[in-house]
């Protein structure tokens, strides 16, 4: 039993440079359609930054494309790879757990509320993931995550639990987690918005660095000084679907739709 149909000449996922590819995603949950047929592409190594009022469908879609959530309709690829479905004939055929599990290795999710293990050290949140999915020996997971521990400016906070770390540094430990996998796109979910107002940069700042570093990623936020300064791409959502997207001197300096242009005239 196909869980999405498509016509013949959909679900063949471009590349030409492509990381993440999103064709005609639908998503409703009971009557209530929150994803219309959103398209979205993100090239490599570029930073796609999703803006839109609450409800607008976001966080939904960067769900979708780790396949926490199943779409309706639509399909999602990721360096060409179709995301929980497998092609057959002019259907696609949803995968075992354990062949989408395998697949959200490549995918980095950084949440709102950090998601650590309260009862593992610093070290082990990021250690974990590499040695229980990716089979790596321990030493050689530990030796990474010390890296990376230094990359987001917390070396000396391996061996401390999350209950004893501020929210930007439990944040910031939730990113070298998902950059333990070394996955192919980074997703962030609204990053800052659990974080009190003077904790806010030094999570931004270590988001920059990783878009200095060629990162691909997919941030939700409602910072627009970041949007403007770090995004390749806005792209504005509204009601589950793409109103409009461009470089940010265009979306953000001089939007086309009305919509937009409300949205904006609140939060700028």
């Amino acid at each position: 039993m196909s869980d999405v149909s498509v016509a013949d000449d959909e679900a063949k996922p471009a590349h030409d440079g492509v990381m993440v590819d999103v064709r005609g995603v639908h998503k409703s949950f009971g009557p209530l359609n929150v994803l219309r047929g959103v398209d979205l592409q993100v090239r490599a190594g570029e930073v796609t930054v999703l803006l839109g009022p609450s409800g607008s469908g976001k966080s939904t879609l960067l769900r979708t494309i780790n396949h926490l959530e199943k779409v309706n309709h639509g399909w999602i690829s990721i360096d060409g790879e179709l995301i929980g479905y497998r092609r057959s004939g002019d259907n696609l055929y949803e995968l075992k757990e354990k062949d989408v599990l395998k697949q959200r290795t490549h995918i980095g999710f950084v949440f709102q509320n950090f998601n650590l293990f309260p009862h593992l050290t610093v070290l082990d949140n990021i250690v974990e993931a590499p040695v229980s999915a990716l089979r790596r020996p321990r030493k050689e997971a530990e030796e990474s995550a010390r890296r990376l521990l230094r990359r987001v400016g917390l070396a000396d906070k391996s061996d401390v639990y999350p209950r004893q770390l501020s929210g930007g540094q439990q944040q910031r430990v939730a990113i070298a987690r998902a950059l333990a996998l070394e996955p192919k796109v980074l997703l962030f979910d609204e990053p800052t918005s659990a974080l009190d107002p003077e904790l806010v940069g030094e999570v931004l700042d270590v988001i920059k660095d990783l878009a200095r570093s060629g990162t691909t990623m997919i941030v939700v936020t409602h910072e627009i000084g970041f949007a403007r300064e770090v995004a390749d791409t806005v792209v504005f959502m509204d009601a589950g679907v793409v109103v409009e997207q461009g470089p940010p001197a265009v979306v953000l300096d001089h939007p086309r739709h009305e919509r937009t242009r409300a949205f904006l005239s609140k939060v700028l």
